[in-house]
């Protein structure tokens, strides 16, 4: 499948135009690859690493011209290319090396199989329904039913499990052996979401970058808040769009292993 069939398939699953206005999805850099066979890097952010990584890959004869990401390279309009900055670097390999770089942001969050709908799936998750909806069959965050239900010290356990985050940050709870069954999630930064989350009657909500103040509006309204970090909570997505690329046939499709998490736990001895 060539680059430009690929984009093609992937737009009509997850539509550019689904976007939230402030965001920046699609094309971030196009260097002349459209028709050519797609080997391609996923990553949740492209970095100055990932793109490294990619170039490594040519070395070792492995064509990689194309890394899909998640967060967009280029958010603000450009007001200077200049020489030591990383995003100037990103975009001199990735025209001298031929590797596009092309972003799914907040259009990925909200479809089937999208950022949260795999934090749902990750969970077992029944009877799930977006948190907010946006058009039909599209929406923001997942809200459903654990069956059978399960301790919050089990479903700590599970998002430990499944997600590997260097840390959990969790609502102070009097009793870890409280029976959660109604569970919402939402993948990155879905702090703004609390006061929706609480509407749909969910005991549990997952998602990251929650400041102290929201752990306090959570306790407010009944609802234990489970910050995972962005890394954790969106990376899983970024693993299953490999297997669905996979399963089209792609000449090559694998997973970054130079994505990076950019925080680090330190606790002395």
């Amino acid at each position: 499948m060539i680059i430009a069939d690929l984009i093609a398939w992937f737009e009509t699953w997850a539509n550019p135009a689904w976007q939230e206005p402030w965001d920046n999805c699609g094309w971030q850099i196009e260097p002349g690859v459209l028709k050519e066979a797609a080997r391609v890097l996923v990553c949740l952010t492209p970095t100055l690493a990932v793109i490294d990584e990619a170039i490594a890959f040519q070395k070792a004869g492995i064509k990689v011209n194309l890394i899909f990401a998640h967060h967009p390279l280029i958010f603000n309009p450009l007001k200077s290319l200049r020489t030591g900055d990383a995003l100037t670097e990103i975009t001199r390999l990735a025209f001298s090396h031929q590797i596009g770089i092309y972003t799914a942001h907040t259009n990925f969050d909200q479809v089937q199989d999208g950022t949260a709908d795999i934090l749902a799936t990750l969970l077992k998750l029944k009877q799930v329904m977006p948190i907010v909806p946006t058009q039909e069959g599209l929406g923001y965050g997942r809200v459903g039913e654990l069956s059978p239900a399960v301790s919050l010290t089990d479903l700590l356990t599970q998002i430990q499990t499944k997600l590997n985050p260097p840390n959990l940050i969790v609502s102070p709870a009097t009793n870890l052996e409280q029976i959660i069954q109604k569970v919402a999630v939402l993948g990155g930064s879905g702090a703004s979401y609390i006061s929706e989350v609480a509407k749909t009657g969910a005991q549990a909500y997952l998602t990251s970058d929650c400041k102290f103040h929201q752990f306090q509006e959570s306790r407010g309204r009944g609802l234990i808040l489970i910050d995972a970090g962005h890394y954790a909570t969106e990376r899983p997505a970024c693993e299953f769009l490999v297997t669905k690329l996979t399963a089209l046939g792609l000449e090559w499709a694998k997973i970054s292993q130079k994505d990076e998490d950019f925080r680090c736990f330190f606790r002395s001895k």
